[in-house]
């Protein structure tokens, strides 16, 4: 009986078996296992458009009418009237250089000038004394001479004292150093109390409406520099404050840097600039019309860029790699300098999910 119960199991199994052995052919018939569904992507399709590329320095603010303020005299500074940054008139007090001494030279010569003026009255009084004994034929015409020759003397002498006491008024002038023009004070390098001299650079005015933006650009650009270029110039918080064509390239370089200096004149001076100020400066070199693909869509493999682009079959859709070049990155863009036309259809999402050939489903 137990035989008969375990031949009955051995039979049930090999059908089973075969059974399942019909159904996976039948399967197998039918196409095997099924395929991987499409992935879900977004495209853009490219198309060239106008890019302002351009590369990014640093400028330095110079002024073209700036001038050093020196003084005349020599002498201790006894009072300074102004602020580095403060904006002053022309003739505005900056500094007061201790005037005693000078005045004292004055001083000396206005008792000269007394003294002077005194022996011209005089001479003058002997000779009309003489004048009127020369007409009587009580002296010589000789003594009249004599007379009239001291008189001279006397006007001369006292013509020199009063030359002396105006040379001596305008240079105690020179004591107040004054604005040779109206501007921004720069730095102040004295202080109150320190010696002077006609060498030493008290301050400089600079005028804001001759400014220039100095950019030293590398050799590898300067063949790309032409007058008319667009300079702008960035804030702080990346906006443009300024834009002015280049209006100067050096025609040598720099042998300590190698670079090219080139210079864009300021028609209007942004409040938030100062003379001497690193600002960012931009150089748009063209904004011909030119490819560009979302960063998002470039990946690397072995220093190689490759982007994916949504390629139609027979059957659907595939992704196909495609190797690029590309430039400058202009916002969320590249620039694409080669490996894509226009009219192609760069996949931007999911790329990290595709490989090339796979099937892929646009939107």
């Amino acid at each position: 009986m137990h035989r008969l119960l375990t031949f009955a199991g051995l039979l049930v199994s090999i059908a089973a078996a075969a059974c399942g052995e019909g159904q996976g052919q039948a399967q197998g018939e039918a196409g095997g296992p099924a395929a991987f569904p499409p992935v879900e992507v977004k495209t853009i399709t490219l198309a060239a458009r106008p890019l302002p590329q351009s590369t990014e320095y640093v400028s330095t603010i110079r002024s073209l009418r700036s001038i050093t303020v020196q003084p005349q005299v020599e002498g201790i500074v006894r009072e300074i009237f102004v602020m580095a940054g403060a904006r002053v008139g022309l003739g505005q007090p900056l500094v007061q250089i201790d005037p005693d001494k000078q005045q004292a030279t004055v001083t000396a010569a206005e008792s000269q000038r007394l003294s002077r003026e005194a022996d011209l009255a005089f001479a003058k009084q002997q000779l009309a004394r003489m004048q009127k004994l020369n007409d009587a034929g009580a002296v010589s015409l000789a003594e009249l001479e004599q007379a009239e020759t001291a008189s001279k003397n006397a006007e001369a002498q006292l013509a020199a004292v009063q030359s002396q006491i105006k040379e001596s008024q305008v240079e105690l002038q020179y004591y107040r150093v004054t604005a040779p023009s109206a501007g921004v004070v720069g730095e102040i390098v004295i202080r109150q109390g320190d010696r002077v001299t006609q060498s030493t650079v008290i301050t400089t005015i600079d005028q804001p409406e001759g400014l220039e933006a100095y950019i030293s650009v590398p050799l590898e650009r300067a063949m790309d520099l032409m007058p008319g270029l667009t300079v702008e110039l960035l804030g702080s918080d990346g906006q443009v404050i300024a834009s002015d064509p280049i209006s100067f390239i050096a025609p040598r370089a720099d042998d300590a840097t190698q670079t090219v200096l080139v210079k864009a004149r300021l028609r209007q001076m942004p409040a938030t600039i100062r003379v001497m100020q690193y600002v960012r400066a931009r150089i748009i070199w063209t904004n011909e019309p030119t490819l560009a693909v979302p960063i998002v869509a470039v990946t690397r493999l072995a220093g190689q860029q490759f982007v994916f682009v949504a390629e139609q079959n027979e059957k659907g859709f595939v992704a196909r790699q495609k190797a690029v070049r590309l430039g400058d990155v202009l916002g969320e863009d590249y620039i694409v300098r080669g490996g894509l036309e226009p009219g192609a259809r760069v996949i931007v999402s999911n790329v990290q999910k595709l490989g090339d050939g796979a099937p892929v489903k646009p939107s």
